[in-house]
């Protein structure tokens, strides 16, 4: 190899390291008082809704709905003004398994052709914590509209060093019973009670 040649193989091997400082030191703040105050939309790429059931009291199994869609509005010096409007794609629901995926949205389960999304709508959000809070409202799933109640954690807040958007995320947890939606195939067999996870990322608007 003669010098020329190593020399452009040291240079293209370093790029990638050369690259790296602007990324490591883009660190999103943990501090809820950093969130920028206006309209955001969710980052929908990034943003995941998790389900566990029970199967036969032998395991638990569970899927994700991916492709949500939707916006918040949101004052951290006011969190009780807060607006949240989120809806998931009943088609999206994915096990890893394709039969099951078509028997969930098939009309036996969530019927996607007669309803095609899951759509929530937040009321009231109370502080719990530092980074901590209770969003109560509405679900409307399977044409049935039922109250829910998410605990959610701020994630972080700051600029994604890829998208050059100013990002803010949250986790959430709550729970819900199908059979009140009218998806009560095979209850109790597999469980009533529904565990959800929610992964959320929202990218402010201008």
């Amino acid at each position: 190899m003669n010098r020329k040649t190593f020399a452009a193989l040291a240079l293209a091997l370093s790029l990638p390291v050369l690259g790296a400082p602007a990324l490591v030191s883009a660190q999103a703040s943990s501090a809820p008082s950093t969130v920028q105050a206006g309209t955001y939309a969710v980052e929908t790429h990034h943003t995941l809704a998790e389900f566990t059931v029970n199967h036969f009291g032998f395991n638990d199994f569970f899927g994700v709905i991916p492709g949500a869609t939707g916006s918040l509005t949101i004052n951290p010096a006011n969190l009780a003004v807060t607006k949240l409007d989120v809806s998931l794609p009943v088609s999206g629901i994915s096990t890893t398994n394709a039969t099951l995926d078509g028997e969930l949205t098939s009309a036996d389960w969530f019927d996607a052709a007669k309803y095609p999304t899951i759509h929530f709508v937040a009321h009231k959000v109370t502080k719990t914590g530092e980074r901590t809070a209770r969003i109560e409202g509405d679900v409307t799933m399977h044409g049935v509209t039922r109250p829910l109640t998410l605990d959610a954690t701020f994630g972080g807040s700051g600029v994604n060093p890829m998208s050059k958007a100013f990002t803010i995320g949250f986790s959430a947890t709550g729970t819900l019973k199908r059979s009140e939606f009218g998806v009560s195939k095979y209850v109790p067999f597999v469980s009533d009670e529904v565990r959800l996870k929610i992964s959320a990322a929202f990218e402010k608007q201008a």
